[in-house]
């Protein structure tokens, strides 16, 4: 049978989102760039993108359902289905897994009893495996709603956890105070934090993330030359590189077959031939 038409949001609701959509709207040359803030608007509302609130955008960004479905069913910040209040998801790329990410991952799952993309019988913990957070200078990491907990354990993961279940505070390593999944979904919508303290929060990236930033503003940095193959690096001294001086061997110029006679190129030649 086909699906029947999304219910509304009730009355007082409604009213409430026209009210933050028509600000958010105004924003934009193209009311259709909105879509992305609208969804998390109407994910702060019921902690997952519902049909009701691809409705609404749809209704406020003259789109059709499907446009809005395409949009929000392709980016993995929407949520499709019921959340719990914090979304804890366990770093897994490469860096964090080695370092023990895989482990926290697999340990979380047991202790709360949940398997990736599951929320606990509670409804406060969702656990999720996530994709690089750009924070490879404290692996292993877990982020919960987006803000970072560094340099975690299996153990020091499952205490987390246990604390966001039953209500005691937690304090991300870095950034801004930790929040429900809905009121940081209304962050990202383009509302202001207002709780206190929370804009002045910070946290930058760690110092070998921040190499390649400071090579580009070029600002000096402390460079580790690698030889050339072959060459004794004590036959020299020691010396600062210029800009144009290659600062690894795999990126100096290695000497070609056209270069070298002892190792000519040419096509190889079966056994006997």
């Amino acid at each position: 049978m086909p699906q029947l038409p999304a219910p509304d949001y009730p009355a007082d609701v409604r009213a409430r989102l026209d009210a933050d959509a028509k600000e958010v709207v105004a924003r934009y040359p193209d009311s259709r760039s909105a879509l992305l803030p609208l969804l998390h608007l109407v994910q702060s509302q019921e902690g997952h993108v519902t049909r009701t609130g691809v409705r609404f955008c749809a209704e406020t960004l003259g789109l059709t359902t499907a446009e809005v479905t395409a949009v929000s069913t392709f980016y993995s910040m929407y949520r499709r289905k019921p959340s719990g209040d914090y979304q804890v998801g366990v770093c897994t790329n490469t860096l964090c897994a080695v370092m023990g990410g895989d482990a926290i991952f697999d340990e979380l799952k047991q202790h709360l009893g949940v398997g990736n993309n599951e929320t606990t019988e509670d409804g406060k913990v969702t656990l999720e495996h996530i994709e690089c957070n750009a924070a490879c200078d404290f692996a292993p990491v877990v982020m919960v709603n987006w803000e970072f907990f560094d340099d975690q354990t299996p153990e020091s993961a499952k205490r987390l956890v246990d604390d966001l279940r039953v209500g005691r505070p937690v304090q991300p390593t870095r950034g801004a105070p930790l929040c429900t999944y809905k009121e940081t979904a209304r962050i990202l919508a383009g509302f202001p934090d207002e709780r206190s303290g929370a804009v002045e929060a910070t946290g930058g990236a760690g110092p070998a993330s921040l190499i390649g930033l400071k090579l580009a503003k070029g600002e000096a940095t402390q460079h580790r030359v690698v030889h050339p193959r072959g060459e004794d690096k004590h036959d020299r001294p020691p010396h600062d590189p210029s800009p144009s001086e290659h600062l690894s061997s795999h990126d100096a110029p290695q000497q070609t077959s056209a270069s070298d006679p002892a190792h000519p190129a040419g096509p190889e030649t079966e056994e006997g031939e």
